[in-house]
């Protein structure tokens, strides 16, 4: 099956995101989105650790090391962008500034409940929730990026999550690299299927059970929908 590339679900969410939004993007995958927002959008980047108007990744050997992302990536600035501390990026946060926050996840459920901080193991993962917790019950909307299955094919869509959470009934829209979700009042509803996945195979991969949208679109190779 045609599954998307980081890349290709980076595009396919910047080219979702609202027209004129403030938007945060989360550590790991969802920084990738900031490659693909055309100046036309109007989307702002808002930063943790204190950055707003924050520009795609600099071209290599362009890099500053003494600008960076939260996940301590190189970034770069458009005009009018501004430095503040974390105090004032936290309050923007629960303050409900941010218009939609673009998290990554371990799991999500069918209501919307969202685990993205621990997977259970020792192996080096956060010892606390850290900041993901102010972007889930302060920003206006939470998006998810993530990658369908695991590395093990166990799915991340459930009915109800088995890690530990970090807000519950959260979740509003889901970009995995082979659909569009929403999360309804009903459950998932899929929007859109990457091309040449078929609805039976994205309910095998799914742990809970799916409704289809009447109107289906379909998303391309390159994160474009039609």
């Amino acid at each position: 099956m045609n599954a998307l590339t980081r890349e290709s679900m980076a595009r396919l969410v910047a080219g979702n995101l609202p027209r004129n939004a403030f938007v945060n993007l989360g550590i790991g995958a969802p920084t990738l989105i900031a490659d693909y927002l055309s100046d036309e959008s109007g989307v702002i980047l808002h930063s943790e650790n204190g950055i707003l108007n924050l520009g795609p990744k600099p071209a290599p050997g362009e890099e500053d090391f003494d600008l960076i992302n939260p996940g301590k990536s190189p970034v770069t600035i458009k005009t009018g962008g501004a430095f503040f501390d974390s105090s004032m990026a936290f309050a923007m946060m629960r303050g409900g500034h941010i218009d939609v926050a673009v998290l990554g996840a371990f799991e999500v459920s069918a209501s919307g409940d969202l685990a993205n901080w621990n997977t259970g193991n020792s192996d080096g993962a956060p010892p606390a929730i850290g900041g993901a917790i102010d972007l889930a019950v302060g920003a206006k909307q939470i998006w998810v990026m993530m990658d369908h299955v695991t590395k093990h094919n166990a799915p991340r869509l459930v009915e109800q999550c088995a890690l530990p959470l970090t807000a519950v009934g959260v979740v509003r829209r889901i970009f995995t690299n082979y659909c569009i979700l929403s999360v309804t009042s009903e459950g998932l509803l899929v929007e859109a299927i990457t091309n040449g996945v078929s609805r039976d195979a994205l309910q095998s991969m799914t742990g809970t059970a799916l409704q289809f949208s009447p109107h289906i679109g379909v998303i391309h190779d390159d994160g474009t929908v039609e």
